[in-house]
This record gives C-alpha cells, structure tokens and sequence, in this order.
C-alpha cells in the first residue's frame, strides 16, 4: 500500500541527508529487524522486505547499525535478490541503554528516530522513584521527550493522590493516568500520537505495555499476559516494531527492561535539574557533596528541602556514568595499543 514518507515520520533533516544517496537509492523506515540480516523496511511503495548490507556485520560500533525507527538507504540486490539496506541515515534522536554487567559495556539500541517516550508504569504495584529516574534518563539523554503513563488506573484506590506523588518527584515532566482495559485517561495521550508523530513504550514487564499498545492500535496484534502473583511481568512482546496507529501517529513497542544501564558519561541535568541548581550554588564549583562547608546539597537534605532518595538515585546514577567514562577511556587506550601493534 503506498504511503508518504511525512506519514511515516520523515523529517526535513532526512531529507537533507538522504541527496547523497539518491542516484539510485531510496529511503525506508525500518519497521522490524528479524534473525539473520533481515529487516522489514516502510518505504513509500509500501512494506518491503531487505537485508543489511554485509558491511554492518564488521562494525566497530554496534550503535551504528540499523534498528527500528532508523531510516534507511535501499539500492537493488545486484543478484537480484530483495534490496539491501546500505545506509543508516544520521538519527534525530536515539534510545539506547547499557546492555552489559558491572564489568562491561554493552550498548544496546532500543528505537530511533523518536519524539516522545511513553514510560509505563503500573499502578498495581509500589512506586519505584529510582526506576522512574533510569527511564527518564534514558529518554532525555537520547534527545526525546518523556511521558510518564501510569496505567491499571482501575486497579487504584486513590489515582489522585498517586498521580501528585509521581508529580512531585519527577517535577515538570507530564504525567497521565489511564487504564488501558477501560479506555479511561487515553485522550491525554493524542497530542503526541499526531500524524508523522513517533513514540515509542519502555517498561518492566507486566506494567502494561501490549495492553497499551493494542488499545491504541486498535487492534489485538500484540500477546498480553496477566502479571505473576509475585508482582513480576512476563514478557509479552518479544521484539521492536513499529506500528501505524488510527491517528496517523506511529508507535514502536518494546520488550519489557528488566535492567536500564547507563551508557552516557554524564548524568542528563534534565532528568535532575532541581539537584544540579542545588550544586550550583555550593561554596566549591569541585564540591562532592559529602562533607564540604557550603554545600548547598547537604543543606537541602538537612532541611527536607530535597528528598533523600532522589538524591541517592542521582548519586548513583552518577557514579554509574563516571564508571562508563573510565570504561571508555580504558578500552580507548586498549583500541590503540592494538593498532600500534
């Protein structure tokens, strides 16, 4: 079925790098990637079906390889097979995460090319402020907006007093309630489920991602599970894609994120900005805020001014991302020494 490229989310940055390529290319949005190269591609003729260029399997990156929401560029199989996905054209934004352990980094991308980041987060279940900041740092710091879903609002007793709790720790980021099931709260979302629009779900398991999914989709394409009486999801998708939706917007669902690792080497100040006006003012521009007179930090939490566990969260998410610096400068040096060989 043909479609226009606006449709799909193409924005006039895509265009622009996309004139290198036109002599006999043309551009589609990766749609799905499946199991050995194959990628299922939007394009303006319609869904096709492509295979990665062999030059993405030796690359020093694995960033740099096509993921869902990428758009890229297709030349004819000169074997006449399907087209081979040659280029990934240069990404407006990029969700990605911290794949690996204590020990490694592993950069995992998640979705590219997004607006907005619908974070899910059960109302089922206790709030978890730490997590909530991992997402949001995950969204800000891959160049997207954040939006906090609260689903199974059928399931709360007190919806209102949840949504001032969540409001008050993540500050001026938006925050809905919906109940998926019921189909309550969902209008709230429509301004950024516009044409040509991108959003995509991130989520633990069981917070009610496919429910979502579906209930915006219109349709029951997506498995859904009940959650565990431990309170643990199941993972009900088990893949990226990207889905057209009734209202001309698009939305990649994920799989649920039983960890969100950092991969930045810095803390994104969106995410904290009320701690790092707080830093600013602190006696010493190299304050670590532990035991130095005047830290403004230190006093805040003394006062109840800032709250003790959004500053743990902050600490340690810092501490992870000056951990991923050393990392890199370490692997960097490792990188030389095998050239210099």
């Amino acid at each position: 079925m043909a479609q226009s490229l606006h449709e799909l989310g193409w924005k006039p940055r895509h265009a622009e790098a996309f004139r290198a390529h036109d002599d006999d290319g043309w551009p589609g949005r990766v749609s799905r990637i499946d199991r050995g190269g194959w990628l299922n591609v939007e394009t303006a003729d319609g869904s096709r079906r492509a295979r990665k260029h062999p030059r993405f399997r030796r690359l020093a990156d694995p960033l740099d390889a096509p993921t869902v929401g990428d758009w890229v560029v297709l030349r004819d199989d000169p074997g006449g097979g399907p087209p081979l996905a040659e280029h990934v054209l240069p990404r407006t934004s990029l969700l990605q995460r911290n794949a690996g352990d204590d020990e490694r980094t592993q950069p995992q991308a998640l979705a590219a090319n997004i607006d907005t980041v619908l974070i899910v987060v059960a109302l089922d279940v206790a709030y978890n402020p730490r997590r909530t900041d991992r997402f949001l740092s995950l969204a800000l710091t891959g160049g997207a907006q954040p939006v906090l879903v609260l689903t199974k609002a059928d399931l709360h007793d007190d919806v209102a007093s949840a949504l001032d709790q969540v409001r008050r720790h993540v500050r001026e980021v938006e925050v809905v309630a919906i109940s998926s099931r019921a189909g309550t709260g969902l209008g709230d979302l429509q301004r950024h489920l516009q044409p040509g629009q991108t959003v995509v779900l991130v989520g633990q398991s069981g917070a009610g991602k496919s429910t979502l999914a579906n209930r915006l989709t219109g349709e029951h394409s997506l498995a859904e599970q009940e959650v565990r009486k431990d309170g643990k999801g199941r993972h009900t998708t088990s893949h990226r894609q990207l889905l057209r939706l009734p209202s001309g917007g698009l939305l990649i669902d994920t799989p649920g994120l039983r960890s969100v690792g950092m991969l930045e080497e810095t803390v994104d100040e969106g995410a904290f900005s009320d701690i790092e006006e707080l830093a600013a003012r602190c006696r010493f521009s190299d304050c670590a805020h532990e035991a130095e007179p005047g830290c403004a930090v230190l006093a805040a939490l003394e006062s109840g001014d800032l709250d003790p566990q959004r500053w743990e969260s902050y600490a340690k998410l810092a501490a992870e991302a000056q951990q991923v610096a050393q990392q890199r400068v370490l692997t960097e040096r490792a990188q030389r020494g095998r050239r210099r060989r």
